[in-house]
């Protein structure tokens, strides 16, 4: 029983192909390995020497305060950074007020919060500690044993460029990354995209070398069962050509002596003619089995402009229809196996002529992705409930269309337009008559 549960609204953003969801898997991988990798060095890399090199710098804050100063008057702030600057070593540690270390760049840096908790234990009072980037780092400091100061220590060997660097790095090796699991699925899908190929190629009756075994060990037995496949569907074939070779030469030989005695020994005209017509008939009827079964398989595709081939049935066919209007537009040179796709025409023509009434339209035109090409004739129609049916083999039509022949023109036809990767249509006109229409879809 078919399940009537709805698909998940995402399931429509995934890639449907091979590829697309191997390259998916493997881009989701690497991005995890890329965030995993990045939170293991920034844990256990980058934050303990980060708290390592506070701690060393907490201490110069120690020792700059190691002896004891008197703080508390607002009065005497100038007094005590005066002091602190003489103890300080220049290069090492500078000392600055509120305004000047505004006027040098402190409100450019970036607070860090781990670091001011970290700083804070150490000094034993509320601390905060800013970072600032450039040409060279430098860490500021507010103590608390005296918030109206700033110290900034700078940090040699430490820049913005180190840090793009590394950015470059990083991005560097998820590219790699990422372009080693393009190729990486590309390469995997790669078998599965000739096993469509020559898929498509036996579905039209092209039976292509075997595919060489490349790939996983599961598309290699997949390829190796396809090949059997194709070779047994293509030893079937030739035994059904084979067969009907034979029915045909064994049957069109008592079929000419029957006619050749009837033409000797019947003296009533219309009992020879009788018979002589339905000799013809079964004649017809074994050519259209053969054809059934080869269309032209050995011939080779080549160009040609359609509007220019249904110019010449128009001249072919002149002579047998009333009145032939042409409806002919340019079209681009369309790549076809002529002999066939001739016989594609010439079955739709006959059938015009054979349930019309002496008219014939013939049109080609082209649209954005496609040429079209219609045949319609003005006979009796056929009733709509019958129309797709008719493309089946031994299908024939009411007595509307006549029930005369082997009923495999119209599969002739679906087999010749399957080959040219086309389809066919078959309508009512409003005037009476059927359209038939073939449309072949343009190569990109």
């Amino acid at each position: 029983m078919a399940s009537n549960k709805p698909k998940s609204w995402w399931r429509n953003f995934l890639p449907r192909s091979a590829f697309g969801q191997t390259a998916l898997l493997i881009g989701l991988v690497l991005m995890i390995n890329q965030i995993v990798s990045y939170v293991t060095v920034t844990l256990y890399v980058i934050k303990p020497n980060y708290e390592q090199l506070n701690e060393l710098m907490g201490r110069q804050v120690n020792i700059l305060f190691s002896e004891e100063l008197d703080l508390g008057l607002d009065t005497l702030t100038l007094t005590v950074s005066d002091a602190l600057k003489a103890r300080a070593r220049p290069g090492e540690l500078e000392v600055f007020t509120w305004k000047e270390a505004k006027q040098a760049g402190l409100m450019q840096a970036s607070r860090y919060g781990f670091l001011s908790q970290q700083m804070s234990k150490q000094l034993g009072g509320q601390a905060e500690v800013r970072v600032q980037t450039g040409e060279q780092y430098q860490v500021w400091i507010n103590p608390p044993q005296a918030p109206s100061v700033w110290l900034r220590i700078p940090l040699p060997g430490t820049s913005d460029s180190n840090i793009s660097l590394l950015n470059l790095y990083l991005m560097l090796i998820g590219a790699l990354s990422v372009l080693g699991g393009w190729l990486f699925a590309r390469q995997q899908t790669k078998p599965l995209r000739r096993l469509e190929k020559a898929a498509i190629d036996v579905s039209l009756g092209h039976y292509p070398a075997p595919i060489p075994l490349y790939g996983s060990t599961e598309l290699e037995q997949v390829t190796r069962s396809f090949n059997q496949m194709s070779k047994s569907m293509k030893q079937l074939e030739q035994d059904r050509q084979l067969l009907m070779a034979g029915i045909s030469h064994d049957l069109r030989t008592p079929l000419t002596r029957i006619r050749l005695a009837t033409e000797m020994m019947v003296e009533e005209d219309y009992l020879k003619d009788g018979i002589v017509h339905d000799i013809e008939d079964m004649d017809e009827i074994i050519n259209q089995f053969i054809a059934y079964i080869r269309l032209d398989q050995g011939e080779i595709l080549s160009q040609h402009n359609l509007s220019d081939l249904l110019q010449e049935m128009a001249q072919a066919e002149q002579n047998r229809f009333d009145q032939i209007e042409l409806d002919l537009n340019t079209v681009a040179q369309s790549e076809i196996y002529e002999v066939a796709f001739k016989r594609l025409l010439n079955n739709l023509v006959e059938n015009a002529y054979r349930y019309g009434n002496g008219w014939l339209r013939l049109s080609c035109w082209q649209d954005a992705d496609s040429i079209s090409i219609s045949i319609e004739d003005n006979g009796p129609g056929i009733p709509e409930k019958d129309i797709e049916g008719l493309f089946e083999p031994f299908a024939r039509g009411d007595q509307a269309r006549g029930t005369g022949g082997s009923g495999l023109g119209l599969a002739i036809i679906k087999k010749i337009a399957a080959m040219h990767n086309a389809v066919v249509k078959l309508t009512n006109r409003a005037e009476g008559g059927i359209k038939a229409e073939i449309i072949i879809s343009i190569k990109k």
